[in-house]
């Protein structure tokens, strides 16, 4: 039996939404909307697994929660829709067979019900056809004289079997493969699948779609989104005004050296940290609590020690891109709260310098920034002089409270 794949776009800049982000990361309810869409596509029992487009230069879709019990994969897309959705469809071939069907669906359609997917679904298999989610026209329509406000009307448009395509538009992933491969070499802009396969002569079906998958594009869409996820405004802001607490530990070795580097502070010491980076292990946990906090993974996730670009890097340069991360999910640093552990150097003298220097770095008056130092009494790692560990715990509050 064919499996049916899922392919999200969500490459998009959404620039007429206005936002700092693309749309597809705005909040919905604590959750942003490109994970509602992919929520309501994963829910769909008859799913193999999906491929999500995004763009080359995302760095929000590392922060994003995928449904752990099915597949999903991430490839960059394209300049046009159309090469998105033709890196999608070779992203899928990896795993499925030509004659497998896969859903397109764009990310910005957060409110795809499961009685729409699965009459597309059973329409597809049941006619062997392709098929798309549509809704009939209602208006009247006008054609004007010519583009822009102010036009005059040239004529009225019968709208008698006219429709309005939407997603998920659901076909054979070789034919739509093959449809689209041939719009690209014939240089035709194509501005759905559906408008492909129509070129090379297929069929496309037509399924009558909730009027509630509206696609967000203008700043009002989100409040109709919102009301029909069911989400209650109040509760929302409720929410975002909450705090949230992150904890992050890191550890390093001693090793070759003659000084060590904690909080951005140079201190002096008979060896240094062994570590991919500068080994600033008080920044690097710090990095993993204000990651934490807003659910982003860690350091190594985001920095990983085989990037070479990482190589020597200073945390502090490290700790500055973490917290652009935080505000891009709507936080910033309240206060921070750290402990050094080590039997030595001494760090008494060098903890004011810490501090200013974290504060510096996340933007926030140096009384909201503690750094304590601790040693263990020779006992364990630290006590034999082994290594340096830190603790931090970071507290968040909403960018715009």
């Amino acid at each position: 039996m064919t499996a049916c794949w899922a392919v999200v776009v969500a490459a998009g800049s959404g620039r007429r939404m206005g936002a700092e982000l693309p749309k597809q990361y705005l909040d919905l309810g604590g959750r942003t909307v490109l994970e509602h869409t992919v929520s309501a596509l994963a829910s769909f029992s008859e799913l193999a697994g999906m491929v999500v487009v995004h763009s080359a230069e995302d760095l929000q879709i590392q922060r994003i929660q995928f449904p752990e019990h099915l597949p999903v994969y991430l490839t960059p897309g394209g300049a046009e829709r159309a090469d998105s959705v033709r890196a999608g469809l070779a992203k899928v071939a990896q795993h499925a067979q030509p004659e497998d069907w896969v859903m397109v669906h764009d990310a910005a359609r957060p409110c795809l019900e499961q009685s729409d997917l699965r009459a597309l679904y059973r329409r597809c298999i049941h006619t062997g056809e392709g098929a798309i989610l549509a809704r009939p026209v209602a208006d009247t329509l006008k054609r004007s004289g010519d583009s822009g406000d102010g036009s005059a009307v040239a004529a009225t448009v019968d709208r008698s079997n006219l429709w309005c395509a939407q997603t998920p538009q659901m076909f054979p992933l070789g034919a739509l493969q093959q449809a689209l491969d041939s719009a690209a070499k014939r240089h035709v802009i194509v501005t759905d699948e559906a408008s492909a396969i129509e070129a090379t002569g297929g069929v496309v079906q037509l399924v009558k779609a909730s009027p509630r998958n509206i696609k967000i594009t203008v700043p009002e869409d989100l409040e109709l989104a919102r009301q029909f996820l069911g989400i209650d405004p109040q509760a929302q802001h409720q929410e975002q005004a909450a705090m949230r607490i992150g904890h992050g530990y890191d550890v390093h070795r001693f090793g070759p050296g003659g000084a060590v580097v904690l909080g951005g502070v140079s201190i002096p010491h008979t060896a240094g940290l062994e570590a991919h980076s500068d080994g600033d292990v008080l920044l690097h946990a710090l990095c993993d609590a204000m990651l934490g906090a807003v659910g982003a993974g860690d350091i190594g996730r985001h920095f990983p020690d085989t990037d070479a670009a990482n190589a020597g890097i200073d945390s502090r340069v490290l700790l500055r891109r973490v917290l652009a991360l935080v505000h891009e999910r709507g936080w910033r640093p309240a206060n921070v709260d750290s402990t050094l552990v080590a039997q030595a150097p001494k760090m008494a003298p060098h903890i004011d310098s810490m501090c200013g220097n974290i504060a510096s770095d996340l933007e926030i008056d140096v009384s909201a920034v503690n750094v304590k130092a601790t040693t263990t009494e020779r006992l364990g790692f630290a006590g034999r002089e082994e290594g340096i560990a830190a603790y931090a715990v970071v507290c968040l509050e909403p960018l715009h409270a």
